[in-house]
């Protein structure tokens, strides 16, 4: 199946996929070719898996986005999109240790920490 992965600034990739696994606020989706159409919110704080045929697997974190299944393919969309292998742990650990509050901008905050890390391969 044809995947489209997009953000605000730019899109990140596209091409053939065997497999795209997400979570929605509903749960755990996982979308192999001939899914039924949907349109889902990405649940905030997890990754997005894309199994692409001849390539290996991709984890991205995607920030504020949803995932859009039609016959004729997937698009995942993005306000801010991240491949696992370019994000600085460090940094992100960092971040997810300083956002320690109860506000919504610490909520926000350590979700994206929280995708990173996950894209990242990492364990939290």
């Amino acid at each position: 199946m044809h995947v489209e992965l997009v953000s605000v600034e730019k899109a990140l990739w596209s091409g053939e996929a065997t497999a795209v696994f997400a979570r929605t606020p509903e749960g755990e989706l996982g979308i192999l070719p001939g899914h039924a159409p949907l349109l889902g919110a990405l649940a905030p704080g997890w990754v997005v898996r894309i199994d692409r045929v001849d390539e290996s697997s991709v984890k991205v974190a995607v920030h504020g986005g949803i995932l859009s299944v039609r016959k004729d393919g997937v698009s995942v969309l993005g306000e801010i999109a991240e491949f696992g292998d370019e994000i600085d742990v460090a940094r992100a650990r960092a971040a997810l240790e300083a956002a320690s509050g109860d506000s919504p901008e610490d909520l926000a905050a350590r979700n994206r920490a929280l995708s990173r890390l996950r894209a990242a391969g990492e364990t939290v």
